[in-house]
């Protein structure tokens, strides 16, 4: 039988996750391939690795057997490609690495400062994608590490947190909530919400937070980025609820309100590889990302 890598890895991610959805969505691919992915691996193996409702997924017993072998060997295949990704990657002196772009427009500037000038010589591959892109990205191979949302990570890949960002109000500087020191989320039941769509991260975690609750709300719209969202709030048309490093830089015409009961935040941080030792330039860049926010 031939070592099938994607079914493997989508036999363990739906287990950990306990969901295809979920599973999709860390692997940043459809649920339709994961569900093609382990129907090929149980058509191989011919065993049925999956109890599925509608409400749940479970591991049938020869799932619950395979599933610490599958992890432990995809777990021994990432740790082999890494030392073959460490044995070469330091003789090119490039730093490749993954963030989102909030991240990069606001807080990154000074941290390159000072690891240019740790670093004259080195050569910076920066890959600005979502939250949900980041960690494919860095458990690929394809970035040393990511600087991306903490939420329900890869098996494969470990997380150190950096920052709490906490979540605010966006509305037209005439709206009666400006002045205000802050805003609930009952204050918001009857007004045009604007919100992400269901894969990207922030809506991930609001609708987590907020629960059954957030059917209350009136979401007159959903897009894919931010800056989508303040144009609708610049327009008149809905308030938008962002992380408040969004709100740094915002569109003419718009304010912030602190929103509260419940305060609802997100933890950023840095994503790598489980098993890999960072290289010279990582470790360099890494320390300067720490200094930045402790000092």
């Amino acid at each position: 039988m031939k070592f099938d890598v994607l079914g493997i890895e989508a036999f363990v991610s739906v287990a950990e996750q306990g969901s295809f959805s979920r599973a999709a969505s860390h692997l940043n691919v459809s649920q339709t391939a994961i569900s093609h992915r382990l129907r090929k691996l149980e058509q191989s193996l011919d065993l049925q690795l999956f109890n599925r409702t509608t409400r749940q997924v479970t591991l049938t017993e020869a799932g619950a057997d395979l599933f610490p072998k599958a992890r432990a060997l995809m777990g021994d295949f990432e740790q082999q490609l890494s030392h073959v990704r460490a044995r070469h990657r330091d003789k090119t002196e490039e730093l490749a690495f993954a963030c989102m772009p909030t991240i990069a427009v606001h807080i990154l500037a000074p941290v390159f400062k000072e690891f240019r000038r740790r670093e004259p010589n080195a050569h910076v591959r920066l890959f600005d994608k979502s939250a949900t892109e980041i960690g494919e990205t860095v458990s690929s191979g394809r970035a040393e590490f990511g600087i991306a949302i903490l939420a329900a990570n890869r098996w494969n890949l470990t997380a150190e947190p950096l920052f709490t960002d906490d979540y605010v109000c966006i509305c037209p500087k005439s709206h009666p909530f400006v002045g205000r020191t802050s805003v609930s989320w009952a204050d918001l039941v009857d007004m045009p919400l604007v919100r992400s769509t269901p894969s990207i991260a922030n809506r991930i975690i609001l609708d987590g937070a907020l629960g059954a609750r957030a059917e209350r709300y009136r979401w007159d719209f959903e897009v894919q980025h931010t800056m989508t969202a303040l144009m609708l709030v610049q327009a008149g048309l809905a308030l938008a609820l962002v992380p408040r490093l969004s709100s740094r830089q915002l569109p003419k015409g718009l304010a912030v309100v602190d929103l509260r009961g419940p305060r609802i935040t997100r933890t950023v941080g840095l994503l790598r590889r489980r098993n890999e030792q960072p290289s010279r330039l990582a470790r360099e860049f890494q320390d300067a990302l720490r200094q930045h926010f402790h000092s």
